[in-house]
């Protein structure tokens, strides 16, 4: 299964929170990234969709998903005047 195309949501999806939306180019970064090191490592070309690659970006979120979070919603803030 292909990974979701970032700039075209499903329309189909519920509304989501407006911060996952936000969240997504970093996501992207980190998949573009991921795919890059295991490339790296096997000195080959290799997919987004290797599933080697998606268990590392899955690891990545699971280990970063609150400090991404909490980084894009202090922006946003920011970026509204808001106070922390």
């Amino acid at each position: 299964m292909p990974w979701p195309t970032w700039d075209r949501p499903d329309p189909t999806m519920r509304p989501l929170d407006p911060v996952v939306f936000s969240e997504l180019p970093l996501i992207q970064k980190i998949i573009e990234d991921e795919t890059w090191l295991e490339g790296e490592r096997r000195r080959s070309w290799v997919s987004p969709e290797d599933p080697v690659v998606r268990e590392n970006v899955c690891r990545v979120i699971l280990r970063i998903g609150r400090e991404l979070r909490e980084s894009v919603t202090a922006m946003q803030r920011a970026s509204r005047g808001e106070a922390a």
